[in-house]
């Protein structure tokens, strides 16, 4: 029935205007996994709100997962990741087994965050991408601060580091000027998360980070000299943020992608899985489509495939990354099943800022 509405969607507009949320249920001949996957997006620059609905079709339409998408709206219904304070149906939380996050410094309101934090304290698993790291930024006075990326106490880093194994630090390869390709971490080699998973090629850069002790780390980033597949390693050397003293780029590389088991404070054990790569460009690359799939059948405690299928089921040609560079006018139903994405608006230059009081 969802299927068919979604189907009839396409054809109203009226229909179309209404939906604010995306709901993919798998089709006949595919298995049901009868697990429920719900994928937030919400983040500024790397295109979430693009590479989460290819995602959730992959995982439905080729794995048998139950998947929706939820956004950042406007009032008008009109997706927008820039407005950090919008989670649409985010009632979906509630019966979510399972979260994929593309998030970046939201601010949602406490209806919202009560449902994340009431799916997070039953230990559901969580897939973060790129800047899900630094997924919140409440103010000190909010009753969600401890889940600010900047966060002090009692969580040093919020939940990114918390919870995630990271926060934002900062740009470890030059951004927008040297890509990523990944090299498999010691004694990693065998873990099923990488099953049928090749070395990564992403046009986004490596982001400095240090999981925990307790984290497995699966692949490190390699920061290349260039933007292109088949350039060399970059060989300079940069200090690191935390304790200032310089090492070469790749002399460890960075790890991007780890695992932990996470003991939360209601007593239940979340399996997170955590890559700093992510942007929708570098989704294009079928190692990265597959090794998130590998983690969602992970996370669910899923026997992982051998090779899955992790071909796009409609056309994915994301934009490049970047501030007010998303599709601007498009709505949850430009995303269906069964559609090419138009290829939306440019955002409108924001309003100058008020001049600071004197």
């Amino acid at each position: 029935m969802l299927l068919r509405l979604l189907a009839l969607s396409c054809l109203l507009p009226g229909v179309a205007a209404a939906l604010t949320s995306l709901t993919f249920e798998p089709p006949a001949g595919v298995p049901a996994q009868g697990r429920h996957v719900v994928f937030l997006s919400g983040d500024e620059e790397y295109r979430g709100e693009e590479a989460l609905p290819m995602l959730a079709k992959v995982l439905s339409q080729r794995h048998g997962f139950r998947c929706t998408v939820l956004f950042a709206l406007d009032a008008d219904g009109t997706i927008n990741p820039d407005n950090q304070r919008s989670l649409a149906d985010s009632a979906a939380l509630d019966s979510a087994d399972a979260l994929v996050l593309a998030l970046r410094f939201r601010q949602w309101p406490d209806e919202a965050m009560e449902r994340f934090v009431r799916a997070f304290h039953r230990g559901v698993p969580l897939i973060a991408l790129r800047t899900s790291t630094h997924s919140f930024n409440f103010p000190a006075t909010s009753r969600w601060a401890a889940y600010g990326w900047n966060s002090k106490a009692p969580w040093p880093g919020g939940f990114g580091k918390h919870v995630l194994g990271e926060t934002w630090v900062t740009h470890w390869g030059k951004h927008k000027g040297e890509a990523t390709r990944t090299v498999v971490a010691d004694g990693a080699a065998g873990d099923p998360l990488l099953r049928g998973v090749g070395p990564i090629f992403g046009d986004s850069d490596v982001y400095e980070a240090y999981p925990p002790a307790d984290a497995r780390l699966l692949l490190r980033g390699l920061v290349l000299r260039g933007m292109n597949p088949g350039d060399a390693p970059a060989d300079h050397r940069k200090p690191r943020a935390t304790d200032k003293q310089p090492q070469g780029v790749n002399d460890p590389a960075m790890p991007v992608a780890w695992t932990r088991l996470f003991r939360n404070e209601a007593g239940t054990t979340n399996r997170v899985f955590t890559t700093t790569l992510g942007a929708a460009t570098d989704l294009r690359d079928e190692n990265l489509r597959r090794l998130v799939v590998n983690a969602v059948f992970w996370g669910l405690n899923l026997e992982v495939p051998a090779a899955a299928n992790v071909t796009p089921v409609d056309p994915y040609e994301p934009r490049a990354y970047g501030f007010r560079a998303f599709r601007y006018g498009l709505r949850p139903a430009d995303y269906a099943l069964g559609r090419t994405v138009p290829p939306g608006g440019t955002p409108p230059p924001l309003p100058p800022k008020a001049p600071a009081k004197k």
